[in-house]
C-alpha cells in the first residue's frame, strides 16, 4: 500500500474508532433514558410519531394540543411530552452517528477496517429500533413491542461495543493467551474453548434475563413482589403464568399503567428473580473460571469487570425492592444490566485469539 493509501486508512480508522466510541456512550444514554421515559409513565408522552402533536417540539406543541380534536382524549402535559422528544433526539442522533460508521465501512472496504456486512448489520438493527419506537406509540405501548424495543436497543448498544472492541487498536485488541490456556483437559477441550462456551452461556442467559425484564418492566408488574428475599410473603406465590406470558390482548387497547390482574403480574415479577439467579450463576461460574485458570491470565481484568458488574446489578435490584423501587434505583437498575451486557462482551472478546 502506498503512503498516501496508508494515512488515508489510518485517518478513516481514526473517525471509525471516534464514531464508534460516541455511538456506545450515546447508545447507553438513549437505553437509560428510554427507561426513564417509561418509569415516569412518559411514554405516551406525544401520542404521535415521529413528532409531537403534529410538531417538532414540545414548544409547538401546546397551541396545537389545545386546539386539534384528534388530542382530545390525552392533554399535553409539557414535562412527559419534552421527555419522550429528549429521548428521540438522542436516538436520532444515534442513527446518524451509525449512518456515518456505515459510510465510512464502505468507503474503508478495500482496506478491510470494518466489515460492510457488520456495518450494515448495524444499520439494519437501528433501522428496525427506530420502527419499534414508532409503533411503541402508535400501539399504546404494547407490552411485546416495549420488550422488543428494549432488546434491539441493547443489541445495538452490544454491536457497537463489539465494534469498539474489535478495532485494531494496540490497547483494545484481543488479549494474546499463553500456550497454558491451550493446553488439553480432559475430554479434549482446552481452558480457552472452556471459557469461550461459558461465556456464551452466560450471555444467553443475560440475554432471557433482559428479556424479561423489558416483560416485568412493560406490564408494570416490578411491585407485585414488594418484598424480599420472599415474594408476596411466600417463597413460591400464588400467581398466573398462563395468562402472565400472553403476548395478544386484543386491539386498540391503552396499555398504559397494566392490563393484567395482579396473579399474572406476580408470576411475571417472580419468573424475573428466578431469571437472575440463573444468570448470576452463569456469568459468576464463567468469570471464575478465567480467574482460576493461569493460562487465562490476559483475560483476568476483564473477568473481575464482569463480576463487579453483577454484584453492582444484583446490588441495584436487591435495594430496588427494599427501598420500595425509587425512580433513581429503577432507572439505575437498566443502566445495571446495559454494564453487565459490555462487560459479559468485553471478556468474551478478550478469549478470542488473535
Amino acid at each position: 500500500m502506498s503512503p498516501a493509501g496508508a494515512n488515508s486508512t489510518l485517518s478513516l480508522l481514526r473517525w471509525m474508532r471516534r464514531l464508534a466510541i460516541a455511538g456506545v456512550l450515546l447508545c447507553f444514554v438513549v437505553v437509560v433514558l428510554g427507561a426513564y421515559v417509561r418509569l415516569t409513565a412518559a411514554g405516551l408522552g406525544c401520542p404521535d410519531w415521529p413528532g409531537c402533536y403534529g410538531h417538532l417540539s414540545p414548544v409547538g406543541a401546546a397551541s396545537s394540543a389545545a386546539g386539534d380534536s384528534a388530542y382530545a382524549g390525552r392533554p399535553l402535559e409539557a414535562g412527559k411530552a419534552w421527555r419522550e422528544m429528549i429521548h428521540r433526539y438522542a436516538a436520532g442522533s444515534l442513527a446518524l452517528i451509525i449512518v456515518a460508521i456505515t459510510v465510512l465501512a464502505v468507503r474503508a472496504r478495500r482496506a478491510r477496517v470494518v466489515s460492510v456486512a457488520f456495518a450494515l448489520t448495524l444499520l439494519a438493527t437501528v433501522l428496525v429500533q427506530a420502527l419499534l419506537g414508532m409503533l411503541t406509540v402508535t400501539w399504546q405501548l404494547k407490552p411485546l413491542v416495549v420488550t422488543l424495543h428494549l432488546l434491539f436497543g441493547m443489541t445495538t448498544l452490544a454491536l457497537l461495543w463489539w465494534l469498539t472492541l474489535s478495532l485494531p487498536v494496540s490497547s483494545w485488541s484481543s488479549a494474546s493467551l499463553s500456550s497454558a490456556g491451550r493446553t488439553a483437559l480432559g475430554g479434549g477441550a482446552s481452558p480457552l474453548n472452556a471459557a469461550r462456551q461459558l461465556v456464551l452461556l452466560g450471555l444467553a442467559a443475560l440475554i432471557v434475563q433482559i428479556a424479561l425484564g423489558g416483560w416485568t418492566s412493560s406490564n408494570y408488574a416490578a411491585v407485585a413482589c414488594p418484598d424480599f428475599p420472599t415474594c408476596q410473603h411466600s417463597w413460591w406465590p400464588h400467581a398466573d403464568f398462563r395468562g402472565a406470558f400472553a403476548l395478544r390482548h386484543g386491539a386498540n387497547i391503552d396499555y398504559e399503567g397494566g392490563v393484567l390482574a395482579n396473579p399474572a403480574r406476580v408470576a411475571i415479577h417472580f419468573t424475573h428473580r428466578l431469571g437472575a439467579v440463573v444468570a448470576s450463576l452463569a456469568l459468576g461460574l464463567a468469570a471464575l473460571f478465567v480467574l482460576r485458570h493461569r493460562g487465562l491470565a490476559a483475560a483476568r481484568p476483564r473477568a473481575g469487570a464482569l463480576l463487579a458488574a453483577l454484584a453492582l446489578q444484583l446490588g441495584i435490584g436487591i435495594s430496588m425492592v427494599i427501598k420500595g423501587f425509587p425512580l433513581p434505583l429503577a432507572t439505575a437498575h437498566t443502566a445495571g444490566a446495559a454494564l453487565l451486557l459490555l462487560a459479559t462482551l468485553a471478556l468474551l472478546r478478550a478469549l478470542r485469539t488473535r
